[in-house]
């Protein structure tokens, strides 16, 4: 089991220190755009990496359309990994769909957690009366198809819309390339996953103590979503940030770094 688990999401254990923090990436995204933050919090923090199933060096074998059809199946591999390596009342760090994953798993088993901290997360996507998530259905179908169409020009054209910061290509480039690392049928299927998930009505079961940090011009979660979050969740609390972009640990890490270490020091 522990071999398995490990070689499945690829865990990287890092730093030392008596308090663990779980890094957990997005989609089109893996565990090495954590890279500004490992550096800063390794000689303080023991440190967990992963790769979600179907991204980074996972093992891509363990991927099935059908075992991956929820998020509850991501929170099941993150529940594993604590287990394995035997964690308690650790911080978790979750970028965009990791935010809702981390919330399932905590819910599931929450002895593993004693914060959460969302960077650019969302419990649903899709607009709905009274709801604001940034997207109707039309614009999540023309997104499909381009992917469908032609994978490695829609990650071309959609890595830079989603990094927002113009000025800086070569930050649209690097997510760019992690996108195309991912199998086309395995995108696809995970995309449709998140833009089509709700996990509204979880939200107010969540005991845990947790953080929203939210950036400005986010195409795929607009303000709107972060102050949601922030009334639904009961011991939350909304921090924004002096960002721009949907990854701002890549695009402004020193600022996501500072925000996660003042998380860390209350």
């Amino acid at each position: 089991m522990a071999t398995s688990v490990l070689r499945r999401n690829n865990v990287q254990l890092l730093g030392q220190g008596e308090q663990t923090i779980v890094f957990a990436h997005g989609f089109g995204s893996d565990q090495t755009a954590w890279r500004h933050q490992v550096a800063a919090f390794k000689d303080r923090y023991r440190i967990v990496l992963f790769d979600h199933v179907g991204a980074g060096k996972s093992d891509f074998a363990a991927y099935s359309p059908r075992r991956y059809s929820s998020l509850y199946s991501y929170a099941e591999d993150l529940l594993d990994l604590c287990a394995e390596l035997k964690l308690r009342q650790c911080t978790l760090v979750g970028h965009s769909v990791s935010g809702m994953v981390s919330l399932l798993a905590a819910l599931i088993e929450p002895q593993y957690f004693k914060l959460l901290i969302f960077i650019s997360a969302s419990p649903r996507y899709l607009n709905d009366v009274g709801y604001i998530g940034g997207f109707e259905q039309a614009d999540l179908d023309s997104l499909y198809a381009a992917m469908s169409a032609n994978y490695h020009a829609w990650a071309s054209g959609f890595a830079p819309i989603a990094m927002g910061n113009p000025e800086r290509p070569e930050l649209a480039t690097e997510f760019a390339n992690t996108l195309a690392a991912i199998r086309p049928d395995i995108a696809q299927a995970v995309a449709r996953v998140i833009f089509q998930s709700d996990h509204r009505a979880e939200l107010p079961r969540l005991k845990i103590p947790t953080v929203i940090l939210q950036a400005s011009n986010d195409i795929a979660v607009p303000n709107e979503v972060g102050k949601y979050l922030a009334a639904h969740i009961p011991q939350s609390q909304l921090v924004p940030i002096d960002a721009k972009g949907h990854l701002p640990h890549l695009s402004a890490p020193d600022v996501v770094t500072q925000a996660v270490a003042t998380c860390l020091a209350v």
